[in-house]
């Protein structure tokens, strides 16, 4: 058996530091090397880590810090373009000590993780863009935009649906799948809305979706969904917010029932747009001793709401398999087999509901007509459990068989 022991965990937004406390609970030493150079906490807005992602977490002992910084925000109430309400949606399952999904803050999800990777002796270095890599003898050389190398037993791609580590383990490899839609969002104060707090009101504009929640304090988080048919080059948004996008998405709801545009109108900073991706299908997940994990290998959409939880998930399932089985290849090919089927199910069903919030007049109608009795189908549905139910037992044996992870977990 070949013993794994040093690991290159490149990138250190999410996924990276989880997959570093993972390694290390397994018994392997992983240094974390990050491209930005005082990392990517700044980045992005708000998202919702699940039950299933809060479960993952605390089979690391890493979910204090965590729920510290959120509030929860259990169930989504869901309406048309004229008020309509359609019906309800959960986020989350229900975890032993009534823990429920949670709404925080990227860059405070982002920091709980890196204090609690620095905490636990966990070398974290920053500005290394990784630009090449190769596989020599018993390990894995990577070497950085900067001149630096670095050599482990293997190399756990982590960085995000723009990946390096993809391209390198496959140069063929699929680019990340447009979604026809670009996001935004912002923070305001001073704003009246009916939703009470800890719940989502989720809104299918006439041009536009839109959804917030109400944190604890009273500060309202929302985003925005817009259609767009071509695809933005990487990089073309980035300047694309303040008052300019404030009038365009005043517009785009000018027309629609509810808050949006009295939310937006209180913001004072509107983010910067951002195109939607994901990555429905990557065939080549690994080679012999590197692998990518999280959104560089299988990203859903924010609409599935799971696209944090999930790479919590494949850092501890990751770190389990290197732990118990013979040698990182057999490691990489059992991960491999046990998540691909769960989270393209996930990312197949996220895709789905993309469509529906870019829908024309006709296909409005039957949307809003079906999807009350879909709403209640879906609720206590086996696919509900399959998704939120998922627990990974770290004291058990892992064979590479599906055996790590035990449904049923959660009570509801």
């Amino acid at each position: 058996m070949t013993r794994t022991r040093t690991a290159l965990v490149i990138g250190g937004g999410i996924a990276g530091p989880a997959t570093a406390m993972a390694l290390q609970k397994a018994g392997i030493e992983p240094m974390i090397y990050e491209s930005h150079p005082t990392g990517s906490e700044g980045a992005g807005v708000f998202l919702t880590l699940a039950s299933n992602g809060i479960d993952a977490l605390r089979v690391l002992g890493a979910d204090g810090r965590v729920l510290a910084s959120g509030f929860p925000t259990p169930g989504i109430t869901l309406r048309s373009g004229t008020g309509k309400r359609l019906g309800e949606s959960r986020t989350g399952g229900i975890l032993p000590d009534g823990t429920t999904s949670q709404t925080l803050k990227r860059t405070d999800l982002f920091r709980a993780l890196h204090e609690q990777a620095r905490d636990r002796g966990v070398h974290i270095e920053y500005g290394k863009r990784l630009v090449a890599a190769e596989e020599a003898g018993n390990g894995v050389r990577a070497v950085f935009a900067d001149g630096t190398e670095a050599v482990g037993d293997v190399l756990i791609g982590c960085d995000g649906v723009h990946s390096t580590v993809r391209r390198i383990i496959d140069p063929d490899a699929p680019a990340p799948t447009y979604a026809g839609l670009v996001s935004t969002g912002g923070y305001a104060r001073g704003v009246r809305v009916d939703t009470e707090p800890g719940a989502y009101e989720m809104i299918f504009g006439k041009r536009a979706f839109f959804g917030h929640a109400v944190a604890s304090d009273g500060e309202v988080w929302w985003f925005a969904n817009v259609p767009r048919r071509d695809e933005p080059a990487r990089g073309d948004l980035d300047v694309v917010g303040g008052d300019p996008m404030r009038r365009l998405l005043l517009g785009l709801y000018a027309d629609d029932a509810g808050p949006a545009v009295e939310i937006i109108q209180a913001t004072p900073e509107v983010m910067a747009m951002s195109p939607v991706h994901a990555i429905p299908h990557l065939p080549t997940w690994h080679t012999e001793r590197m692998i990518v994990i999280g959104d560089a290998a299988h990203a859903p959409s924010p609409t599935s709401g799971q696209g944090a939880s999930l790479s919590i998930e494949d850092a501890v399932v990751l770190g389990k398999s290197l732990r118990d089985m013979p040698g990182p290849l057999a490691a990489f090919a059992s991960f491999e087999q046990e998540r691909r089927p769960r989270v393209e199910r996930i990312i197949r069903a996220a895709a789905r509901i993309n469509n529906s919030k870019a829908a024309g007049p006709v296909a409005r109608v039957i949307r809003d007509a079906m999807l009350p009795m879909i709403l209640k189908r879906t609720a206590d549905s086996r696919a509900f459990e399959q998704t939120y139910g998922f627990h990974i037992d770290w004291t058990r044996p892992y064979h590479g068989s599906g055996l790590t992870a035990s449904p049923g977990r959660q009570r509801r």
